[in-house]
Order: C-alpha cells, then sequence, then structure tokens
C-alpha cells in the first residue's frame, strides 16, 4: 500500500502548515510506515494517510510525486 507522510524536517519542530512537508512510500502497513520513517530520518511525523482508488491516482498526478525508499 502506498502511504503520504505529513512531516516536519526537524524532529524538533512544533507542526505548522508553512513547513510541513510530503514524501510517499510503500509498507504492508501504517505502522510500518511510520517505522521506516522513523528509523531512517529526524524527521517530526504529523500524520500518516493511507492512498488508494481515486485519492492514489490523484496524486499520482503531481508531478513531484515520488516513492521514497530507504535502505533495509
Amino acid at each position: 500500500m502506498i502511504f503520504k507522510v505529513l512531516y516536519q524536517p526537524q524532529e524538533n519542530e512544533n507542526p505548522s502548515r508553512e513547513n510541513t512537508q510530503s514524501l510517499y512510500l510503500e509498507a504492508d502497513t501504517e505502522v510500518t510506515a511510520r517505522q521506516l520513517v522513523q528509523d531512517n530520518t529526524n524527521y517530526n511525523i504529523e500524520f500518516i494517510e493511507p492512498l488508494t482508488g481515486k485519492h492514489l491516482e490523484y496524486e499520482q498526478e503531481n508531478p513531484d510525486f515520488k516513492l521514497t525508499e530507504f535502505d533495509k
């Protein structure tokens, strides 16, 4: 499943809309997606959203859509 992860680039930042960034990754569950981001970055995760159907298609139309892959 594809997940959209909304995050702040620094772990100690308070969430603010202006600094929120996103990445897309493939994982089996939301828990696995969170663990991948926590193990490989210093990001402050705000929200993880599963993408399916029309919502996934819409996100894939964005020219910035790219799956993030972490070394395992």
